[in-house]
C-alpha cells in the first residue's frame, strides 16, 4: 500500500494526469456537450473543416440510407483507391481501405484481400444500422480519399499510415505523439491493437523515445530501424492545423489526429473530445503540469485585460514552454 502511495505521489510530482482528473478538470470543464456532434460525427467534422479552410482528405460521397447504396458505383466512378468508414465509428472498426481495383466487380484492400462490390455494399448496410457507431445509433457511411503516407515513414512503419496526435487545451498545443503501425496492429495506428507511440518534441517536431505494449523501445519491431530523432516534415504546418481545430470544434480539450500525405501534406483525420492518456508514456512527461501552465497563462492574460491570443501566438507559447528542453524545469 505504501509503495502505491509513493508511486502515486511521484507521478503527481511529474505532473501526470489520471483519468479522473482528465474527465473532471478538463473534459467536463472545457467541453460543452452540445458541440460534441462537431467531432463525434466525421462527416460534420469534415464539412466544417472544409468551410474553415482546414486541410482534410477529400470527401467523395456520403451514403445516408439503404436506398442511397445504389449510388455507390456512381460515387466510386473509376477510382482505384478510397476509404469507406462509419461517420460515428470508433477504434477503427468498420473501415474498408481499398488500395487497388482488381476487375470490374472486385477491389483489393491494402492488406491484399479481394473484396466484391456486393461485400462492400453489405458492410455499408451494416454501418447504416449502427453496428460500428458509438452507442449503436443509426449511422452514415463516408467515402473519402485514401491517404498515401509520406516516404519519411517508410523505414519506421509497417504497411499502414502513421498518424500524429496533438493534445490541444483552449487552443494551445500541449503534447504530441506519432503513432506507428506494426505487424501486430495489422497496419493500424492504434496503440491498443499494438501500434507504437512515439513522443514528439513540440518545439522541433523531432521524435523522442517510443513505447510499445507499455515498454520503452528504441527500434521498430518489424523494420529494426530507430524511431527516435526523426524530424517530421512541415511540423509548423501540423501544429497550425491542430491549434486551429480549437475554433473549429468549439471544444476546449481535444486530441487532433493528423496524417502526412506524400502529395497533399498535413491533413486532419479526426478530432477526439476524450483523448486517451497514453501520450504521456510516449513523451515521458505529464499532461497535468502543461495544462496547468496554460490555465495560469490564460488567467494572467485575463487579469491584464489582454485579448485572446492568435493561432501563431498560441503556437509560440507552447513551443517556448513545452519543448523537450523545457520538460525538466516544468515537471521536475
Amino acid at each position: 500500500m505504501l509503495t502505491m502511495i509513493k508511486r502515486w505521489r511521484a507521478l503527481r510530482k511529474r505532473g501526470v494526469m489520471g483519468i479522473n482528473e482528465r474527465n473532471g478538470d478538463f473534459v467536463l470543464k472545457y467541453n460543452n456537450r452540445r458541440f460534441y456532434p462537431y467531432v463525434d460525427d466525421k462527416i460534420i467534422t469534415k464539412e466544417r473543416a472544409i468551410a474553415a479552410g482546414i486541410n482534410v482528405p477529400e470527401m467523395y460521397g456520403v451514403i445516408e440510407t439503404e436506398s442511397d447504396i445504389k449510388h455507390l458505383r456512381k460515387i466510386l466512378k473509376d477510382r482505384t483507391e478510397f476509404v469507406i468508414k462509419p461517420a460515428q465509428g470508433a477504434g477503427g472498426d468498420g473501415i474498408i481501405v481499398i488500395g487497388d481495383k482488381f476487375d470490374d466487380y472486385r477491389y483489393k484492400t491494402v492488406s491484399g484481400r479481394l473484396i466484391t462490390l456486393d461485400e462492400i455494399e453489405y458492410q455499408i448496410s451494416s454501418t447504416l444500422t449502427g453496428l460500428y457507431s458509438l452507442g449503436g445509433r443509426r449511422d452514415r457511411a463516408l467515402i473519402e480519399y485514401k491517404v498515401n503516407s509520406d516516404p519519411v515513414f517508410s523505414g519506421i512503419s509497417y504497411e499502414g499510415v502513421p498518424d500524429i496526435r496533438v493534445i490541444v487545451l483552449m487552443g494551445y498545443p500541449v503534447m504530441a505523439m506519432l503513432r506507428l503501425p506494426t505487424r501486430q496492429s495489422s497496419g493500424k495506428a492504434n496503440l491498443h491493437q499494438g501500434a507504437i507511440g512515439v513522443g514528439v518534441d513540440i518545439a522541433t517536431g523531432k521524435t523522442l523515445e517510443g513505447t510499445w505494449l507499455n515498454e520503452i523501445i528504441q527500434r521498430h519491431p518489424d523494420t529494426n530501424n530507430h524511431v527516435s530523432n526523426v524530424t517530421l516534415p512541415n511540423w509548423q504546418g501540423f501544429l497550425e492545423l491542430a491549434t486551429s481545430c480549437y475554433e473549429l470544434s468549439q471544444l476546449g480539450y481535444i486530441g487532433v489526429d493528423m496524417v502526412l500525405d506524400e502529395t497533399k501534406g498535413p491533413l486532419v483525420l479526426e478530432i477526439n473530445a476524450r483523448p486517451g492518456l497514453n501520450i504521456q508514456i510516449a513523451n515521458n512527461a505529464g499532461l497535468a503540469a502543461r495544462a496547468r501552465k496554460v490555465e495560469a497563462h490564460l488567467a494572467a492574460l485575463k487579469k491584464a485585460g489582454k485579448p485572446a491570443e492568435s493561432i501563431s501566438e498560441r503556437m509560440a507559447f507552447s513551443q517556448a514552454y513545452f519543448g523537450a528542453a523545457m520538460v525538466e524545469s516544468l515537471e521536475g
